[in-house]
């Protein structure tokens, strides 16, 4: 039998079929933890933090989970699920992020279930202070849970990857913003009821600056895959030349006694330098800077979770004052997206170039076809066509940001 390694490194990850080969290569070594039913229930726990999608580095690539979902689906796993309980400025707001990113049609075109975990029945876990919060019972009573998180950085928590990404586990707004009164030991706390048995970091575009929506996308080519959390956050940080410590997930794991020699061993005689991208930090504008910083949260969260804040963040006016001033990262639009199809405008094609069919997450032959009914409307194609040849037909509505926001560095990294 051939002995798991604590982690896999693909790089150079770039096109649909590099990310085929990478997914069949780790689910391949790590087959044997795979479910013996195949009737079991497996869970991929994606990070779907807002309605920007994976091309700007902020939400795991559909062309990830589409990749495993064939993979399992050839395997004979029939019982799949997406889960995720999108950012709760998102769901306060009655915006569907599984909706907008297209998650949903996916999950549609493979056949495999997919739920918000924000609505899902509660099983309650232990936080600090004698606190308890929800966490979804689906995703305890998973068979095989896989996490998919970003590569990216957060301004709160200095990186987000494995850990992190199981606050998209808790039940509603009124649990997410439980963890805030201790947010780095709160996660640890999520993350010692909920234990992923395989974990898949989206490293292709990641995100570095003002994360974990207002960052800059890096395309870093990689895919990383392992079993210990603590291990793959340590590994991620040391790619993108990050100090461990001042990952606020990581720094609380150490003092606490779960983050061990033997995990700074492992990485520390892991020779990073063929995958290492220096990442830019999240520095945050002096005014977020100044609220979230640890010593005045609980003063700031204790006028935050009032009602009268709560509804006046939820008006469009306030909204933009807080997503201007940098107090808030994103700018929850109310605009749907009115998709009518794409066109191609043959005279700007180059052809050959190829970059719209590597970036399809359901595999289409383009830009031959375009048209074809197939297609989940995600947009990747229409993103990363270098020549704009790709037209989009319809109304953009909250999309009209993204393109504002990332447009022309999507198209230059992708």
């Amino acid at each position: 039998m051939t002995m798991m390694k604590p982690f896999l490194i693909d790089k150079k990850v770039n096109s649909f079929t590099d990310i085929k080969n990478s997914i069949g290569s780790i689910i391949g070594h790590y087959s044997s933890l795979l479910p013996s039913d195949k009737n079991a229930r497996i869970l991929l726990k994606p990070n779907l933090n807002a309605n920007m999608n994976a091309l700007t580095g902020n939400t795991t690539d559909l062309r990830i989970i589409s990749a495993l979902i064939e993979y399992l689906k050839n395997m004979g796993y029939g019982n799949i699920t997406i889960g995720e309980g999108t950012n709760s400025g998102y769901y306060r707001n009655n915006i569907s992020v599984i909706s907008r990113l297209k998650v949903d049609k996916l999950a549609e075109y493979f056949g495999v279930k997919i739920i918000d975990l924000n609505y899902s029945e509660p099983v309650y876990v232990n936080f600090e202070n004698e606190i308890k919060a929800a966490v979804a019972k689906d995703v305890m009573e998973a068979d095989f849970l896989i996490n998919l998180p970003k590569l990216k950085t957060h301004f709160e928590a200095g990186m987000s990857v494995c850990l992190k990404n199981m606050m998209g586990c808790l039940v509603g707004q009124e649990n997410k913003k439980k963890t805030h009164k201790n947010l780095a030991r709160n996660i640890l706390n999520i993350n010692k009821f909920i234990k992923p048995h395989l974990h898949i970091v989206d490293g292709i575009i990641a995100m570095e600056g003002l994360g974990p929506t207002r960052g800059v996308p890096k395309n870093t080519g990689l895919i990383i895959a392992g079993l210990d959390p603590l291990l793959m956050d340590l590994a991620c940080a040391k790619i993108a030349m990050f100090d461990y410590r001042k990952v606020t997930t990581l720094r609380a794991a150490e003092d606490s006694g779960l983050l061990t020699n033997k995990h700074l061993e492992v990485v520390t005689s892991f020779d990073a330098k063929q995958y290492q991208k220096n990442f830019l930090p999240p520095k945050a504008g002096l005014l977020a800077s100044f609220i979230h910083s640890p010593k005045r949260q609980k003063y700031f969260l204790a006028v935050r979770n009032t009602r009268l804040f709560n509804y006046l963040c939820s008006t469009e006016f306030i909204g933009k004052i807080l997503f201007k001033s940098g107090l808030r990262q994103d700018h929850f639009i109310k605009d749907e997206m009115v998709f009518e199809g794409l066109a191609l405008n043959k005279k700007l094609c180059r052809a050959g170039c190829g970059k719209c069919s590597d970036y399809c997450p359901v595999g289409l032959k383009l830009p031959e076809e375009i048209n074809n009914n197939k297609c989940i409307g995600c947009l990747y194609c229409f993103l990363v066509c270098p020549a704009l040849a790709i037209e989009f037909k319809g109304t953009l509505g909250f999309m009209a940001e993204q393109m504002r926001q990332y447009d022309d560095i999507v198209r230059r990294i992708s």
